[in-house]
């Protein structure tokens, strides 16, 4: 008889189940946000900040 195999995830599906998680979502909240505002802060569009 051959060996039952435990329920294994891929670890892309691990990665997705650990940010999806309730737990989680404050910390994957602010990383979004931090990459968010350097993405701003390297854009073209970061010139809106500076004074005329």
């Amino acid at each position: 008889m051959a060996p039952k195999r435990a329920n294994q995830q891929g670890a892309i599906s691990q990665v997705y189940t650990s940010l999806a998680s309730p737990d989680n979502r404050s910390v994957v909240t602010a990383v979004a946000f931090f990459a968010a505002g350097v993405a701003f802060l390297h854009s073209s569009w970061s010139e809106m900040l500076l004074p005329p």
